[in-house]
Order: C-alpha cells, then structure tokens, then sequence
C-alpha cells in the first residue's frame, strides 16, 4: 500500500514499537472497548486484537485502507468504520459507554484530534497516541516553556500527561521529516474543573494569541483596566501560568 500525502499518512514498520505503544494502555482493561484512529496498514492494529478482554473498533478515513483492513485482519471487519475521526461520533457506536483512544494519528489533523477527545471526555478515560514530536512536546510542556501554549493547558487541566518515548523517522514509510512522540493521556477522576468552561476555553485562547505580550494587554475583554493595571500579577505572560492559574482567573473574571 502507498502512502497518500493528502491524509498525512507515513506507516509504522517497527513492529516492536508497535507492540510498545499497545502495551501502554492500562485503562483498556476496565472500559474492554478500544478505538483505533487511523490504523493504515494494521501495524498497531494486530497487537491490539491480540489482548485479550479488548474489543477493538477502528476508524479509517482512506477507502483503500479499509479494503485492505478487511482482507488482512477479518476479525476487525465488523467494528471497522469508515469515516474521518473527526467527522465520527463515537456515541453512534458506543452509546454511553467509556472507551480507550489510540493511534499513530495523522500529522495534518492531530490537535483537532485532542481537542474533539475533550470534547468526548467523559467516554474517554485514556488515551495513548503517537504525534509529530513538536505536538507531543506541547501537549506534555510545562509553565515557562517555550512551547507551553493552548493545547498543554486545555488538555492538562482534565487529563494527566505523560511522554512516553520518542520515535526516529526511520521507523516509517515513507518516513517523515520530523521526529514523533508518544504520550499517555489518563483522564482525572471525579475532577470539576471549578469553573464556567467556556469562559476558561475562551479566555486561555485569547491570552495565548498574544504569547509574549503580558495579560494586562491580552485580557482586557475579562477585567476591568484598574484590575488590570493595578494587580502586578497581570504582568506575567501566560506561558508562566499554569492551568490552575487560568482556572483561578477565569473565577475572577466571571464576577
């Protein structure tokens, strides 16, 4: 099977790593259903059929993956749905029922991909994902990093983050030109967020579309100017935040 640039896709060749990605779900065993973003060539996919306990389900965008799906691995060909993750609603399939995330997921489309697991996040307790190296060092980045920014505090603000281990380009084809990451996102239990979530999405975008400016100029829209003037603490950026902070600020805000 060939690539096609137009869905992101570079296959995985390395069976082990495969096999390593698979084994870093631990929460597959207490939801027993898996979904599989994008499986190509079913590299990952033969290690997860092979837990035992799991009822694996994938979703493939490309036509030519799902015909090949089907003729290689007959067991998936029931649970196989065709169809953009993004365009897919996972309650279609699994009604109300929680289930586990993972995939070497496609380049193109990998923050959109997180961002629509947050919004599925009561289904979904864990999630272990392969991304372009750049992507998982900013979802896993702390405060004060230069690549701290909107997807590091959205998406740990609900879920613990944890960089797994990194992935050389030599083990693709075609092989990318960039390095690749995988990280384990394990959902806080019994978490409230402790605030209007909305208005914390809205006002965690607005402070990061202008990084390097400090938030007394960014969050005007949010508090009035002698608030922001005379709080020294607006003179921060909001890379020096963490999720916490933007929480404590959107209560603020709200009053």
């Amino acid at each position: 099977m060939q690539a096609k640039k137009s869905y992101g896709q570079h296959f995985l060749k390395n069976d082990s790593i495969a096999a390593r990605i698979a084994g870093s779900l631990r929460r597959a065993g207490d939801t027993g259903r898996v979904l599989e973003v994008g499986p190509g060539t079913g590299m990952l996919t033969k290690h997860l059929l092979a837990q035992s306990g799991w009822t694996v389900y994938a979703v493939e965008a490309d036509r030519d993956m799902v015909a090949y799906l089907e003729q290689h691995y007959p067991a998936l060909r029931e649970r196989l749905i065709f169809k953009d993750f993004l365009d897919f609603n996972p309650r279609e399939v699994f009604g109300d029922e929680p289930f586990c995330l993972i995939g070497n997921f496609p380049y193109n489309i990998s923050t959109q991909i997180l961002f629509k697991m947050l919004d599925y996040r009561v289904q979904i307790p864990e999630m272990v994902g392969m991304f372009q190296k750049e992507v998982a060092d900013r979802v896993a980045a702390k405060p004060g990093s230069k690549v701290y920014g909107i997807t590091s505090v959205l998406m740990q603000a609900f879920y613990q983050v944890e960089y797994l281990f990194s992935v050389e380009p030599g083990s693709f084809n075609p092989p990318p030109k960039v390095r690749s990451g995988v990280i384990r996102l394990t959902r806080k239990e019994h978490f409230e967020l402790g605030c209007d979530e909305k208005r914390f999405r809205t006002l965690v975008k607005t402070a990061f579309n202008q990084r390097r400016k400090m938030l007394r100029n960014t969050l005007k829209p949010f508090f009035p100017a002698e608030v922001l003037m005379n709080d020294p603490f607006f003179e921060k950026r909001p890379e020096m935040l963490g999720w916490e902070d933007f929480v404590a600020l959107t209560t603020k805000s709200s009053v």
